[in-house]
């Protein structure tokens, strides 16, 4: 058995997720999900630092009923490394439900980022150096300024704080910035932190969007994450006009911690946000500005 094969499977998500008591807005997206497998075809990359049982596209678009969304954003996970090969499946099998995106190879050419722009990619997503696996880093500027071609955007995940050191090279790229789960600012120094002032400033520049996402990715503490209302409060009232929702569905790499509900995830918008239109720009406007139209009932918005 190899040192990767003897990972332990990371816990599933709740198979039974249960209908939200919010009412999604029609074209509703959630911005954030991972897919895994079939591990046949597709097996783990021997740098993860985690694996997965099976998390399909099937299974999460019957999550997407069940929420009442209407399409979902695909981040490529950590677990195939910079591969987009599973990607590229999914988005060819689902175009109307996924958008994508990537992690890429550091050796990437015009002609794959073509290819994966025609299947729905928006974005490649790298991360800081806080962060342990085979992810691609943002050592240089070739592949921002390749994929800025084709109008994509770079997801960036930082790590504690350390946003604050990497702003101003975020801000250099030609690209918009989209930033994931609370810019994984540690919610219990609150929204006085420097990082999280640098965050605010960052959404005052209208290149840069962040995902109201994975809050346990923030905290320590179990389900609603109340260290972490605060900072999605002090957020929405700042700038619901750059903010993105996911679910992080299947929740990885949540070894020792309870697993949250996906209806409750999504109750917690209701916590976060007060006013329906906020609540609709969120869930519907940003993410098309975002990833352009997509979804089940596209056509009905057309």
């Amino acid at each position: 058995m190899s040192g990767q094969d003897a990972l332990p499977l990371t816990p599933p998500p709740d198979p039974h997720p249960r209908k939200p008591r919010l009412a999604a807005p029609a074209g509703a997206i959630d911005c954030h999900v991972h897919l895994f497998g079939p591990a046949s075809r597709y097996p783990f990359h021997p740098g993860s630092k985690y694996r997965s049982a099976d998390a399909l596209p099937e299974t999460n678009i019957a999550l997407q009923d069940t929420l009442g969304l209407s399409g979902a954003v695909v981040v490529s996970g950590a677990g195939y490394g910079q591969n987009p090969d599973h990607l590229a499946e999914v988005l060819r099998r689902f175009p109307d439900r996924f958008r994508g995106v990537a992690l890429l190879p550091d050796d990437v050419d015009r002609a794959r980022v073509a290819e994966l722009d025609a299947l729905g990619v928006r974005g490649a997503r790298f991360v800081s150096h806080g962060h342990r696996g085979a992810l691609p880093r943002l050592s240089s500027p070739r592949i921002p300024e390749l994929i800025a071609e084709f109008g994509w955007h770079v997801q960036f995940y930082p790590h504690g704080t350390d946003l604050v050191e990497h702003a101003d090279a975020l801000l250099r790229l030609p690209n918009r910035i989209v930033l994931d789960h609370f810019a994984c600012i540690p919610a219990a120094g609150g929204v006085e932190q420097p990082a999280f002032r640098r965050l605010l400033e960052l959404l005052d520049t209208g290149r840069v969007w962040v995902k109201i996402s994975g809050p346990m990715r923030c905290t320590a503490q179990d389900y609603p994450y109340a260290a972490v209302t605060p900072l999605a409060r002090a957020l929405v009232r700042h700038a619901p006009e750059r903010l993105l929702w996911g679910s992080d569905w299947p929740h990885t790499n949540m070894q020792g911690r309870a697993m949250p509900n996906d209806g409750d995830l999504f109750d917690l918008l209701g916590e976060w946000v007060d006013e329906r239109p906020v609540l609709e720009r969120i869930l519907v406007g940003n993410p098309r500005e975002v990833y352009g139209e997509f979804g089940q009932d596209a056509a009905a918005r057309d």
